[in-house]
């Protein structure tokens, strides 16, 4: 016997490292050291820093991964994996600048997971980061055919004096809010659940052609296509933002859990943040989920970001500034509330 009977082809592996070589080649900065293919990727700070402070943070794309399973539609969660990791990341301020994916399946199909590192370059491509390097695990018996688990790693950079933690936020501040395209990466298995029991025909089988299923609500899109439209990655635009001379006191990026979880996040002791939640458009999808599955408007909340996917923190006096730099930007923003005295809840979330 040898490894190949076992089910792992060293042969297709490299082959796949070769036919991925120039997407990731297409994220490199110019900090980048060395070549493709070593035991570890090496990256040389950026110059022009006084005391910088490196920021990490990890992520995957959850159960989302079983609509692009059965969609075989494998581009959009690439750029989700990059996406979760780079947004969570810029909350502290930092820019992203590399970036490390780690793909587990049980067989090695090149053309499906070549679909993945093309999403995961773009969304690097996207954030400004470098693809720095990866792993790919071939485990026959651990996956089931044609599925695959990814996770990603990210790091970033930032100046210790422009570093955002809290301390920066001020009662009375005002809350921004930039739209999300949609559910984002979070909430997926109640989705699944959702649309699993949506009424199948004969010819359907186990229901996975539900994602086909094109609600009233959606203007004539399917479910997949809705649903698999990957997260929005902020990093330019808020970095960019910063250059021009915003003043953000603190960010949130809008994740697992909502607002109510994720918004006091960024916020210091003693603080808590009202809002209106008629002060922004909630998607269509979110209407169509909690009508199809029944669900209550406050566990709505605490489950999806509701259309919105990340929230700045900024004194009331940029509130206008801000709002308008965020349209020229064509990036949506509402202002949603302010942060008041409390113990770290959401005001204004329905019951």
């Amino acid at each position: 016997m040898d490894y190949r009977e076992a089910g792992v082809d060293v042969e297709a592996g490299r082959a796949f490292v070769e036919r991925i070589r120039s997407l990731v080649k297409s994220t490199h900065r110019p900090e980048v050291i060395g070549g493709f293919g070593g035991f570890s990727g090496c990256f040389q700070l950026p110059t022009g820093y006084r005391e910088p402070i490196l920021v990490s943070g990890t992520d995957g794309v959850g159960t989302k991964l079983k609509l692009a399973h059965d969609l075989d539609c494998h581009h959009t969660v690439g750029i989700d994996l990059v996406a979760m990791c780079v947004n969570d990341v810029l909350t502290s301020g930092a820019e992203p600048l590399f970036f490390l994916d780690y793909l587990a399946t049980g067989k090695l199909n090149s053309e499906q997971l070549t679909q993945v590192v093309a999403g995961i370059t773009d969304g690097c491509r996207q954030s400004g980061c470098a693809l720095l390097g990866g792993e790919t695990a071939e485990m026959p018996g651990f996956y089931q055919p044609g599925e695959y688990d990814l996770a990603g790693f990210c790091v970033g950079i930032v100046e210790k004096s422009q570093m955002l933690d809290g301390s920066q936020v001020q009662v009375g501040d005002v809350a921004i809010a930039l739209s999300s395209n949609g559910v984002h990466s979070n909430g997926f298995s109640l989705v699944r659940k959702i649309v699993g029991q949506l009424p199948t025909t004969p010819s359907q089988g186990d229901g996975t052609t539900n994602w086909h299923a094109c609600p009233e609500l959606l203007g004539g899109r399917s479910l997949g296509e809705v649903l698999l439209t990957p997260t929005k990655i902020y990093v330019k635009p808020l970095l960019e933002a910063r250059r021009t001379g915003i003043e953000i006191h603190g960010m949130a990026h809008i994740t697992g859990g909502g607002l109510p979880e994720n918004l006091p996040r960024c916020l210091s002791p003693g603080q808590s943040v009202k809002i209106d939640t008629t002060s922004w458009v909630i998607p269509p999808i979110f209407q169509w989920l909690a009508q199809a599955g029944q669900v209550s408007e406050n566990s709505m909340f605490n489950t999806f970001n509701m259309g919105i996917g990340f929230v700045l923190i900024v004194p009331p006096e940029q509130a206008d500034e801000t709002l308008n730099w965020f349209k020229s930007q064509d990036v949506a923003a509402y202002q949603i509330g302010e942060v008041i005295e409390g113990t770290g809840e959401v005001v204004g979330i329905p019951d």
